[in-house]
């Protein structure tokens, strides 16, 4: 079939990706520039069905209420400066939220977000003495206040009945609870933030359609190529602003987009699997999100954690993250997006990050050889009774960790969120995974004032 071109389209906004950072910075679009030309592209038939769908990540509301590795232990001190960081954009974000749905933006917000207590685990004497130390830095800071610390066996029983079972009475544990905590439908949030913004006349939002190149025009406008699903079927559209949203996606567009400030830039991609239980009595047992600690020489994302989740108005329960090796860069990507984002400015930051990350390859191998056994083993560490027959394995979604260059022209790999701007301000994009989604608005926010204050 012959490529057709569609007229050109024109409009002031053009955000890449149909998840929860574009839904977040369309309606920031919307109240700042009232009026104006808004068009969402998303690659897929329906909005947040990749990185944003509740399946695809961890739905936990990341605040460092149990996140462990967010209060790294540096020379015997507890450094809490991410863990409050992250608190303090998460609530901003659920505050955003709640004012979305006072403005009529989401519909239902109890269907988004469910209170579900956040809680870190340990076990052995050195970790005991971690935990508690975080807790004494934590317990009176702003976001922390009301976090409980316990090493009494029958207190931590009460709080997690499951992990508790099954232990050696002599065996060393500990653990901090927090009430407040929240499990978030991302792609919930998404969904019904879109639904509104279809029904509004200067607001597009287009599925089934790729964005396959964008360039610079002559009058400094940015023209993107887009394939539609309809083989042969091809259109442009021009823009004044655009924003890469597009999660492990982002970064061949923008790379494509040839701004110097995407530079240097790669990307490591991982997949993810959960085990998820399928005893309905063993699922009403649990009541929290279970955060533990990453053995040693493990990377930040093989933190284990055992989640309560609600998901289409059923709970839930899962444990993970079990991450393997893949070349895609979204779930419902290519096996060629590695090799294709690999380019001359960033091919020695690959390597840099692949020579100083050994201990992650090797993660990644041994995580790929892992059979249903081992991963129940793995469980079992946190949930000593757990039985076969009660769980099975599904596919997650994927992130892409950032990779760039470090101040000595190496590559390093980031395990946090990044926004990239260009110079003229006409273009931003976002890259990185955790925490991500948990504080989108804070995100967005700062997309906003780096481009048009």
């Amino acid at each position: 079939m012959p490529k057709t071109t569609q007229t050109i389209k024109h409009s002031e906004f053009v955000l890449i990706g149909g998840g929860i950072m574009s839904a977040t910075l369309a309606i920031l679009l919307f109240e700042k520039f009232p009026g104006k030309k808004i068009t969402v592209i998303e690659k897929l038939p329906k909005m947040a069905e990749e990185s944003s769908e509740a399946w695809n990540n961890a739905g936990t509301g990341h605040a460092g209420n149990c996140e462990l590795n967010y209060t790294p232990e540096k020379d015997g001190a507890i450094d809490p400066a991410k863990a409050l960081k992250t608190a303090q954009q998460f609530y901003e974000t659920l505050d955003f939220w709640k004012d979305c749905a006072d403005k009529g933006y989401i519909q239902n917000l109890s269907k988004c977000i469910s209170s579900v207590p956040h809680i870190s685990f340990v076990s052995g004497k050195k970790d005991v003495e971690f935990l508690e130390k975080r807790y004494q830095v934590l317990k009176d800071t702003e976001y922390f206040k009301g976090m409980k610390f316990s090493t009494d066996k029958e207190e931590i029983e009460k709080w997690i009945p499951l992990m508790t079972q099954g232990r050696s009475k002599r065996s060393s544990i500990a653990a901090t609870f927090f009430e407040n905590g929240y499990d978030v439908n991302f792609g919930e949030v998404a969904e019904q933030i879109f639904r509104f913004l279809d029904k509004q006349p200067n607001v597009s939002l287009i599925k089934n359609s790729n964005v396959i190149n964008l360039q610079k025009t002559d009058n400094k406008r940015w023209l993107l190529s887009v394939k539609g699903q309809n083989v042969g079927k091809h259109w442009k559209i021009v823009s004044n602003y655009v924003f890469v949203g597009a999660g492990g996606g982002a970064l061949p567009l923008l790379e494509k987009s040839g701004i110097r400030e995407a530079r240097g830039y790669g990307g490591f991609p991982i997949s993810g699997l959960w085990l998820r239980c399928t005893n309905p009595e063993i699922i009403e047992q649990h009541q929290a999100k279970v955060y533990g600690k990453a053995k040693k020489g493990s990377p930040p994302m093989s933190v284990p954690h055992m989640d309560t989740r609600v998901i289409n108005g059923r709970k839930e329960l899962l444990f993970g993250p079990y991450a393997g090796f893949t070349t895609k860069f979204l779930k419902h990507g290519s096996v060629f997006d590695l090799p294709k984002s690999v380019e001359f400015d960033n091919i020695m930051s690959l390597l840099g990050a692949g020579y100083k990350n050994l201990p992650l390859v090797g993660y990644l191998i041994k995580q790929v050889k892992l059979s249903f056994e081992d991963r129940m083993n793995m469980l079992r560490e946190f949930y000593p009774e757990a039985k076969d027959e009660d769980w099975k394995v599904v596919v997650a979604g994927q992130r892409v960790q950032i990779i760039k260059k470090d101040k000595n022209g190496k590559g390093k790999l980031e395990f946090g969120t990044e926004v990239i701007v260009s110079r003229d301000k006409s273009i931003a994009g976002l890259l990185g995974a955790s925490p991500g989604a948990s504080t989108s608005y804070s995100v967005m926010k700062n997309v906003m004032e780096k481009c048009f204050n």
